[in-house]
């Protein structure tokens, strides 16, 4: 029997990728270990290897398709206990989009009789073109419901495992009926209303905001003509997805602090001039370099706040991992994580975060090196944003955001005077850090920062 290889799961979240190139034809041989394919999540672009040595026989999914379920088949490998040989490029069919899982073909009746591969994969494309056409995958819940309330589950895209239709999908569906039947009722009531009131009531529903409104009700509100549809991508998403989780879930609240940056500029001024200019111990620090330090200080002297949540318990932290926010071209962000940020020098987060942030805004992180972290740093104090509030990156239980360094007058000895400010927001997960422990943490951030040398000790 032919092997298959599968779409790989990256990270105990993933569920679905692209499958952006193939790296080789039907027919070519691999060893365990080549890389055959790239595929591309919400957050990289990996590679898929040969799991075993021989001949690919048939690549089942094409280049270009997206939201292809994680463990589904994407080739077939022919090993050495293959009879046949591979199929030539460009036989049989290849598919676009995701399908149902197959059944393996029945071995031969006669015992000691091999089917050829050849018919083999056959079998296995026919079947392949049955999940596609005629076969509905649903859970029996599903069905059930289906019959129940007349609904065709032709009509449905599936959002369960491999594309199988499940029970929150006839829910949505029935959200759109009642939808649909509110508005008819709506419009009836709205038709018998006095001209005056009539025009009142369309002029401020369409100064309504569209949260809850469906997409045709979003579109019904302007001309057509007037717009272009940009459809989501899987890290859009994927954001979309996380971030209104956090705001649903989580309790946020938020504490601000200012600090004064004159010392740590001073420090950057001269560990920049002694650092050498080319060499394995290059450096080049940047303020960031000061902050994620300073954060990951912070959190070593106030070892509760270093926590994240669970239902059974709070997740006690022993490092200090910080996810740095980095703006990707065209939209979208990673959070690469400086693992172990409070023992690192100030010159190894430098050149870490420059590599972690190049290969971020090139989808060629691996899953572990933006995954996890204690807490998330996001600046845009270079957009010249002042102050704002960053919304928490689950499970984290806190994420500060800093704005743009300016001078501001400061009273010192009581008078007067000149420094560089910057302002510190830390949205927190009120169900971990209480408001004593919150303005623990960011006092402690700040003493580190305005005073750096003491984050070398």
């Amino acid at each position: 029997m032919p092997t298959q290889i599968l779409m790989p799961a990256l990270s105990p979240t993933m569920e679905e990728g692209t499958l952006v190139k193939w790296h080789v034809r039907e027919g070519d041989e691999v060893r365990s270990g080549d890389v055959v394919a790239e595929i591309e999540t919400d957050k990289a672009t990996m590679e898929v290897e040969a799991v075993d040595e021989g001949t690919i026989g048939k690549i089942l999914v094409a280049e270009g398709t997206e939201h292809v379920p994680v463990n589904q088949p994407i080739a077939l490998l022919l090993t050495g206990d293959d009879e046949a040989e591979a199929p030539t490029r460009g036989e049989g069919d290849v598919l676009a989009t995701p399908w149902a899982p197959f059944t393996s073909p029945q071995p031969a009746e006669r015992e000691g009789e091999t089917e050829p591969a050849e018919q083999v994969l056959s079998q296995i494309a026919a079947q392949i073109r049955r999940n596609g056409k005629d076969r509905i995958f649903a859970s029996p819940l599903a069905r059930r419901l289906a019959h129940e309330r007349g609904i065709d589950l032709r009509a449905l895209n599936g959002s369960g495992p491999r594309g199988r239709i499940v029970k929150r999908d006839l829910d949505r569906v029935l959200v759109d009926v009642a939808v649909a039947e509110e508005a008819a009722e709506t419009v009836e009531v709205v038709d018998a209303m006095p001209e005056p009131e009539r025009r009142e009531l369309v002029r401020s529903a369409q100064a309504a905001p569209s949260a809850g409104m469906s997409d045709d009700q979003v579109l019904a509100l302007y001309e057509p003509g007037t717009y272009r549809v940009v459809p989501h991508d899987t890290m859009r998403r994927v954001i979309a997805e996380r971030l209104t989780l956090a705001k649903q879930t989580i309790p946020h609240f938020y504490l601000s602090i200012d600090c004064e940056l004159d010392a740590a500029l001073g420090a950057r001024q001269r560990l920049n001039a002694m650092a050498p200019a080319d060499g394995p111990h290059a450096f080049k620090l940047s303020v960031n370099d000061f902050l994620i330090k300073a954060l990951a200080m912070a959190l070593l002297k106030v070892p509760r706040a270093n926590a994240s949540w669970t239902e059974a318990g709070l997740l006690l932290h022993r490092d200090a991992d910080i996810a740095v926010a980095v703006a990707l071209e065209g939209g979208g962000l990673f959070t690469p994580v400086i693992r172990n940020a409070e023992i690192k020098s100030l010159s190894e987060i430098s050149n870490e975060m420059k590599d972690l942030a190049a290969r971020a805004r090139s989808k060629r992180l691996a899953p572990h090196e933006y995954q996890g972290g204690s807490t998330t740093l996001s600046n845009l104090g270079m957009y010249g944003i002042a102050r704002f509030d960053a919304v928490i990156n689950p499970p984290q239980a806190s994420i500060l955001a800093v704005g743009r360094a300016e001078k501001r007058p400061v009273i010192k000895d009581d008078a007067v005077k000149i420094a560089t400010m910057i302002s510190a927001t830390l949205s927190v997960d009120h169900r971990v850090i209480d408001g004593a422990l919150g303005a623990e943490l960011l006092a402690a951030f700040k003493a580190f920062i305005e005073d750096p040398v003491t984050m070398l000790v």
